[in-house]
């Protein structure tokens, strides 16, 4: 807890101006928001791009924390918004550039991460979700992915705790086919 609530004053201070709060807390996160984007992504260079981008943001952006809620559920919102960010752009030059596989480099399904996969699919899924259902992506992150509570994540997405319930329901009966269709 001691930790928490260093991070907390690191990033309060940081808010209002100060610099060298600023790069301690920016050190005293790295590790976390590498392991947040790793949940996200399942290759751990991009996971490391990705928190190279949330740790960029939240040096630009720290201005805009608050303080209303805790530093780390505004950190899970910045580590959402970059990781998502960084699948679509993976994905976007996947399809502008498509890689040949090389004899010697492909993949052997048996040593092939489950979990990896199913971080696959729900980023996909989650992409399909923003086409067809863009209120529901929120709930869904905060709460499943980024595992706040239901208060905190009706915080975060800006909704009623009764909405942010209803619309979690929705989004995981939607998401729900996608990820077990295989």
């Amino acid at each position: 807890m001691q930790d928490q609530a260093l991070t907390e004053e690191f990033a309060r201070r940081a808010a209002a101006g100060d610099g060298t709060a600023l790069d301690r807390l920016l050190t005293e996160i790295r590790p976390e928001v590498v392991r947040r984007c790793a949940r996200f992504l399942p290759c751990r260079e991009d996971a490391e791009e990705a928190a190279q981008d949330v740790l960029l943001q939240v040096a630009r952006h720290i201005s805009g924390f608050q303080g209303r809620s805790r530093f780390g559920t505004w950190l899970y919102t910045v580590v959402a918004n970059c990781c998502r960010q960084k699948y679509r752009e993976l994905k976007r030059r996947a399809a502008e550039q498509p890689a040949a596989i090389e004899p010697g480099h492909a993949v052997d399904p048996r040593t092939t991460s489950v979990i990896a996969g199913s971080r696959v699919d729900l980023l996909e899924a989650l992409e399909r979700l923003e086409r067809e259902h863009p209120h529901l992506v929120a709930p869904l992150v905060y709460r499943d992915i980024c595992q706040l509570d239901y208060a905190e994540a009706a915080e975060r997405a800006g909704i009623p705790l009764g909405t942010l319930k209803s619309r979690l329901h929705e989004a995981r009966k939607q998401v729900r086919p996608w990820l077990t269709a295989s």
